[in-house]
């Protein structure tokens, strides 16, 4: 189903973005095209070598770096689907004010594909009422949230906050992805 897709992952900076080099993995051995962009936060936990390995393409954390000279508008022209994982409460919030100071965000802003966040922060900052409103702001604009399942947290609590499994991801991209070109 996904041989031939393109997908679109950006990736934020939290403890959690290590589980997205799974994603990566298991979406590469479905036969998807994977173009990974990252925060510059995010590079601090996984280094952009570890996509690009696992990906097989350049991945890119600023706005006017790489071979690209328009990378928010030239890698959309490709995707099919857009996750955001993990979602950390800063993305969250630039995302539901509109605001576009970096590669992600002003990516986010110029696609017109089904967008999927999997948001992953603590569990104080998840049922913060800023968090919460950010959230159902995207909802209402459409945006698609996985869950965030409660569990023991990097920082030694325990409850909900954590970035949903790469294989819930993965199936959730195979629910969201539109139907390939020719396909109804």
């Amino acid at each position: 189903m996904l041989a031939g897709r393109e997908i679109l992952i950006g990736v934020c900076g939290g403890i959690a973005a290590y589980k997205t080099c799974e994603l990566v993995s298991r979406l590469r051995q479905a036969g998807a095209g994977v173009q990974v962009l990252m925060t510059p936060n995010a590079a601090r936990f996984v280094t952009p070598l570890t996509f690009a390995a696992l990906s097989e393409r350049p991945v890119y954390t600023e706005l006017w770096s790489g071979d690209l000279t328009m990378a928010h508008i030239e890698m959309t022209n490709r995707a099919e689907l857009m996750v955001i994982c993990p979602a950390t409460a800063n993305m969250i919030a630039k995302l539901a004010g509109g605001l576009a100071d970096d590669l992600l965000t002003t990516t986010v802003i110029t696609v017109d594909i089904p967008v999927l966040l999997a948001p992953a922060m603590n569990t104080r900052m998840l049922e913060n009422p800023a968090t919460q409103a950010n959230l159902e702001t995207l909802r209402s604009r459409g945006l698609v949230l996985l869950d965030s399942p409660a569990g023991l947290m990097a920082c030694g609590t325990v409850g909900a906050g954590r970035m949903a499994e790469p294989a819930e991801i993965f199936a959730a991209i195979e629910k969201h992805l539109p139907p390939a070109s020719g396909q109804t």
